[in-house]
C-alpha cells in the first residue's frame, strides 16, 4: 500500500512538473515573441528616419512612388509601403513608446489585431484604422491598438489618465502616407464597448451634419476625465485612439484629437 501511495505521489509530482515546464515555455515564448516584435518596430522606425534624412540631404535620389493620380508617398514611408501596402500612416506621441506604422484592411477588419507588419501571427498586432474610415475623406479616423503592459503599444495611452501628463504632451503626430499632420487632444475618457451603457464612439466616422458632429464632440467632452480646454468645430478632422481599459468588462480608454497642422 505504501509503495502504491509513493507511485501515485510520484506520478502527481511528474505531472505538476510537466505542467510547470509547459507554462514556463509558453510564457517564455510569449515574451520572446513580444521582444522580437518590439525590435522589429524599432527597426522600422530607423528605416523611416534614415529615409527622411536621405530625402533631406539628396532629394534628387529619392524614388517617387505614386499613391493616387494627384499624390505621391512621402519619402520616409516609401520603403515601408513597398514592403506592405496595407500601411496607411505612422503615429507617434512624444513622451511615450508610441512610434508605429498604422495599417488598414477594409476587406478584412481587425486583421492587424493579431498580425504583425509581416502579416504573421502576433500578440502585439499593429495599430490599425477601422475598416469603414476613409483616409482621405472621413471626419474621424478611429485607430485601434493593443493595451500591452509596461506602457507598450497603446498601453502607453494610460499615461493620459493623468492631467499632469497631458499638460506636457498635448499633441499627437499622425501622418498619412502623403501628408504630415499634428493633432491636438480634446478629450480623454473611459467607456465600455458593446453595451447600452457605453458610448458608441466607434460609430462616428462621418458626420451627417453639423449637429451630429457637435453631438459627438459634446459626448466626448462630457465623459472626459479632465477638461483640456480644447474643443472641435464642424469641419475639423479628428482621430480617435482606442485601446482596452481594465477597470470594467469590455472597458475602453479613448483619446480624441483634432487636426491642427
Amino acid at each position: 500500500m505504501k509503495d502504491y501511495k509513493k507511485i501515485i505521489c510520484l506520478i502527481a509530482a511528474v505531472c505538476l512538473l510537466g505542467a510547470a515546464v509547459f507554462c514556463c515555455f509558453h510564457i517564455y515564448r510569449h515574451y520572446s515573441a513580444q521582444t522580437e516584435q518590439e525590435e522589429a518596430f524599432e527597426d522600422m522606425a530607423k528605416v523611416m528616419e534614415e529615409a527622411q534624412e536621405r530625402a533631406a540631404e539628396q532629394p534628387e535620389e529619392v524614388p517617387i512612388i505614386p499613391y493616387t493620380e494627384e499624390k505621391t508617398i512621402l519619402a520616409e514611408y516609401g520603403e515601408l509601403f513597398l514592403q506592405n501596402p496595407d500601411m496607411v500612416g505612422w503615429i507617434s506621441i512624444a513622451g511615450t513608446t508610441v512610434n508605429y506604422p498604422v495599417m488598414q484592411t477594409p476587406n478584412d477588419p481587425n486583421f492587424y489585431l493579431k498580425h504583425n507588419f509581416e502579416k504573421a501571427y502576433s500578440d502585439l498586432g499593429v495599430p490599425y484604422v477601422q475598416e469603414d474610415c476613409s483616409m482621405e475623406d472621413s471626419d474621424n479616423l478611429i485607430i485601434y491598438g493593443h493595451h500591452i503592459k509596461g506602457g507598450k503599444m497603446f498601453g502607453a495611452l494610460e499615461d493620459f489618465k493623468s492631467q499632469s501628463f497631458y499638460e506636457e504632451h498635448k499633441t499627437i503626430q499622425f501622418d498619412t502616407l502623403t501628408e504630415h499632420a499634428e493633432y491636438e487632444i480634446i478629450a480623454v475618457f473611459k467607456t465600455v464597448a458593446y453595451s447600452p451603457a457605453g458610448f458608441r464612439y466607434y460609430d462616428f466616422v462621418d458626420a451627417e451634419d453639423e449637429e451630429a458632429f457637435n453631438a459627438y464632440v459634446a459626448e466626448c467632452k462630457e465623459l472626459a476625465l479632465y477638461d483640456t480646454g480644447v474643443t472641435a468645430e464642424y469641419g475639423d478632422r479628428l482621430i480617435t485612439l482606442s485601446t482596452c481599459e481594465y477597470s470594467a468588462q469590455n472597458g475602453r480608454l479613448v483619446v480624441v484629437a483634432k487636426k491642427i497642422v
